[in-house]
C-alpha cells in the first residue's frame, strides 16, 4: 500500500482535532464487552497506519481477533466501542515536536491534560500519550528536568483516576529528527524522577532497534516502566514478518513471559494487502 499519511504528520492532524473538540462518554458506552485475549497478549492497532474508514477497520480488526483500535482522538473513541472494540490509547495535549521538555509549554500542556484526563477515564481508555518533544539544543539531563517539572502537574489527578500517562520512545535517527525520548534509559530516568506509577513508557520496538536494539533484554529489564508496546518491521516501517531484521515471535514471547497485562499494539505501514498483513501479524504474536 502506498500511502501519503507519515506517523509526523498523523499526529500533528490529530493533535489539531483534539485542541477543538470536548466530547466525553459515560461507562455504559466504554467498550466494557470486549472478549478476552486469544494468547497472552492483548492485541491491538494504530489507525493511522491504514487508509481505512474507522468502522471499516474496527470491523476488519474485530474479525481477526485484535481486541482494540487506538491513538484516536475524543470524536473516534465512540466509533470504536460501538464496533465492539476498546481503544487503548487515547491522544494527549500535543503534536510529537513540542512536548514537555519546554517548561514554557506547561501551562498549556496542563490544562489541555486535565480537561482531557477525566474524558479518557470516562471512556475507559487506559493510557493517555505524551511526547517529550525535540532538543532544539536541550541537554538531556535538562530534557529530564524539564519534563519531570510538568509531568508531575499532572500525574495525581491521572492516579486519582486510574489513566497512565505513557511518554513515546521514537528514534530520532531516522523518523523523528532531534527527538529527545530516544532511549531507554533516558525514559527510564525521566519515569524514575516522575516518581509515580501512572508515568509509564510506551516501548516502541521498531524505534528502539533503529537506535540502541538489544530489544529483548532491554525489555526484561525494564519491564516494570513499560506500559505499551508498538511493532513494526525494520527496516522501512513496513510488515513483521521474514523481510525483516527481527523476530517478533521471539519479542511477543518475551513480553509475554514478563506478566505484561497491557496492550500489545502493530504500528507497521503495509507494503501488501492490508488488511492480510494485519491478520498475519496478528497470528505471529499468538503466543
Amino acid at each position: 500500500m502506498n500511502t501519503p499519511i507519515t506517523r509526523r504528520t498523523a499526529v500533528t492532524a490529530l493533535g489539531a482535532v483534539l485542541a477543538t473538540t470536548a466530547t466525553a462518554f459515560s461507562e455504559s458506552d466504554s467498550a466494557a464487552g470486549v472478549a478476552p485475549a486469544e494468547g497472552r497478549l492483548n492485541q491491538s492497532v494504530c489507525k493511522w497506519c491504514y487508509n481505512l474508514p474507522l468502522e471499516e477497520l474496527t470491523a476488519n480488526a474485530k474479525a481477526m481477533g485484535i481486541q482494540s483500535v487506538e491513538l484516536l482522538t475524543e470524536k473516534e473513541w465512540e466509533v470504536v466501542q460501538k464496533g465492539g472494540l476498546a481503544c487503548a490509547v487515547a491522544m494527549g495535549p500535543s503534536g510529537i515536536g513540542d512536548g514537555w521538555n519546554r517548561i514554557a509549554d506547561h501551562d498549556k500542556l496542563v490544562k489541555e491534560s486535565e480537561r482531557l484526563l477525566p474524558l479518557v477515564k470516562a471512556a475507559n481508555i487506559p493510557n493517555m500519550i505524551v511526547f517529550s518533544g525535540n532538543r532544539r539544543g536541550l541537554s538531556d539531563k535538562d530534557g529530564i528536568v524539564n519534563c519531570a517539572a510538568g509531568l508531575k502537574r499532572i500525574t495525581k489527578l491521572a492516579e486519582e483516576l486510574g489513566v497512565t500517562v505513557i511518554m513515546e520512545l521514537l528514534n530520532s535517527k531516522r523518523d523523528h529528527k532531534d527527538y529527545q525520548c530516544d532511549h531507554t534509559s533516558w525514559g527510564v530516568e525521566l519515569a524514575k524522577e516522575v516518581g509515580s506509577p501512572r508515568f509509564k513508557l510506551l516501548y516502541d520496538i521498531y524505534h528502539m532497534q533503529i537506535m540502541e536494539g538489544d530489544v529483548i533484554d532491554t525489555i526484561q529489564r525494564n519491564k516494570d516502566y513499560i506500559a505499551h508496546y508498538h511493532t513494526g518491521g525494520v527496516p522501512g516501517r513496513a510488515e513483521i514478518d521474514d523481510s525483516q531484521e527481527l523476530n517478533y515471535k521471539k519479542i511477543a514471547r518475551a513480553i509475554a513471559d514478563t506478566g505484561f497485562k497491557g496492550y500489545f499494539a502493530h504500528e507497521f505501514i503495509p507494503r501488501r494487502t492490508p488488511m492480510n498483513s494485519l491478520k498475519e501479524a496478528y497470528q505471529l504474536c499468538l503466543v
